[in-house]
């Protein structure tokens, strides 16, 4: 018996022994970027925007399906992400109604340009030269606007800066969801006359060019966060 208790004793000392020698791992911070993991897994830990690219550079983001579209723009200063997606679904719009607006190009300013254009469908246009009153909120800029998509509710229409990078950084890498056969409108005015875009390379190779506020056009829908 008393060989059993000193055997029992000892098993007992040596499992708390064993205990005590265990090392203990940190915790993994899901944060960091982990290369085991997918974009969009890292993405949804929280890790930064800037971490993944510094491990992967920025093209390695393009064409990914996040956050309701498809990433086609980082701004390499803060990480914010553009994602733009085909809205085509609602069939061709109407521009609105025609007054002169001159806005800007550039990647980024397509939601100052869809909010102008908005606001500039408030005022009665029927009086100012070579102007037209559309008559009624159903047309690109104010359908989008007020859109709710996908879970988001803050889309605009891109500019043109912004349509060129969506070919050249989703569409050409055989990604994203665009339909070659339609005309799109960008938010990007000269005056009276709107910058328009075809996803078709064989048609100006994925530049913009000048259409008319008379036509009607299909919509992409671009978010940024």
């Amino acid at each position: 018996m008393k060989k059993l208790l000193l055997m029992l004793g000892a098993v007992a000392l040596f499992n708390c022994s064993s205990d005590d020698n265990i090392i203990q791992n940190p915790p993994v911070d899901q944060t960091r970027y982990n290369p085991d993991l997918t974009i969009v897994e890292n993405l949804d830990n929280g890790v930064a925007v800037l971490d993944i690219t510094a491990e992967l550079g920025v093209e390695a983001l393009y064409g990914i399906e996040y956050g309701g579209g498809y990433i086609f723009h980082v701004d390499e200063a803060d990480g914010k992400l553009m994602v733009a997606t085909d809205y085509s679904s609602i069939g061709q719009t109407s521009w609105g109604d025609h007054f002169d607006l001159t806005n800007s190009a550039e990647i980024g300013a397509g939601r100052d340009n869809t909010q102008q254009i908005v606001d500039g469908n408030l005022a009665d246009n029927s009086g100012v030269p070579n102007g037209l009153e559309f008559g009624s909120d159903d047309y690109a800029f104010k359908i989008v606007w007020d859109l709710e998509y996908a879970g988001y509710d803050d889309w605009f229409v891109p500019s043109k800066g912004a349509m060129e990078a969506i070919f050249d950084n989703v569409h050409m890498r055989g990604m994203g969801n665009f339909d070659e056969a339609q005309f799109y409108w960008t938010s990007t005015k000269e005056g009276y006359q709107p910058y328009v875009m075809t996803f078709n390379p064989n048609t100006f190779n994925g530049d913009c060019f000048l259409g008319t506020c008379f036509a009607s056009n299909a919509v992409v829908i671009v978010r940024t966060f």
